[in-house]
């Protein structure tokens, strides 16, 4: 029984083997030149080190989230593309619903304005 799960381990075994030795080598043959620029944390955009209640536009959040919607429209419309012939009309109906349900999201950032830039 457990000689089925060799390949796996051993493959395993390999892949970290590979992770680490390129971690090492670009560590030991990668330029070091670190500068205070290069050092210093950055995200979003903004200092670091700034007030903590500064106001995001909330308009970046629509954004981000127009974003993970249209990921799951693709994750969900392409199986379904596949088998759309075995679904019938029932399963047109359905991602016509689907399908609908995010174009009312897409038209209220739109009204939001969220979709204009300054």
């Amino acid at each position: 029984m457990l000689a089925e799960y060799l390949p796996t381990l051993l493959f395993l075994i390999v892949a970290g083997g590979i992770g680490v030795a390129l971690l090492v080598v670009g560590k030991v043959l990668g330029p070091q030149r670190p500068t205070l620029e290069k050092l210093s944390p950055y995200e979003c955009g903004f200092e670091a080190f700034e007030d903590a209640r500064m106001q995001f536009d909330v308009r970046y959040y629509l954004i981000a989230i127009q974003f993970i919607i249209f990921d799951l429209e693709i994750i969900f419309i392409v199986p379904w593309a596949t088998v759309f012939r075995e679904l019938g009309v029932v399963g047109l109906i359905e991602m016509g619903t689907f399908a609908g349900m995010l174009l009312l999201g897409f038209v209220y950032i739109w009204k939001k304005g969220a979709l204009e830039w300054e």
